[in-house]
């Protein structure tokens, strides 16, 4: 199982959202420690490690340490924003 590290950038931006979507998209955070790489993720291009996820209109930028099992969630935010 993996350990779920969210920055402290990332739980300023997770308080800022509106309540509904911050508990849910916290619920999906939870569950990378199961599975980081569920069907709904992507990964971005040009880097090696780094994916993201989508919750409604919102998206949520992770780093996966295979070797130490850990996935660090980087950003949270807006669609239109997070890139």
């Amino acid at each position: 199982m993996y350990k779920v590290k969210i920055r402290k950038v990332a739980i300023k931006q997770l308080s800022k959202l509106p309540i509904k979507e911050a508990l849910w998209l916290s619920k999906e955070l939870r569950k990378l420690a199961v599975n980081p790489r569920p069907e709904a993720c992507k990964k971005l291009k040009g880097f090696k490690n780094k994916y993201r996820i989508r919750v409604g209109n919102y998206r949520a930028i992770y780093t996966i340490e295979d070797k130490i099992l850990i996935v660090e969630v980087t950003k949270i935010g807006d669609r239109k924003n997070i890139y």
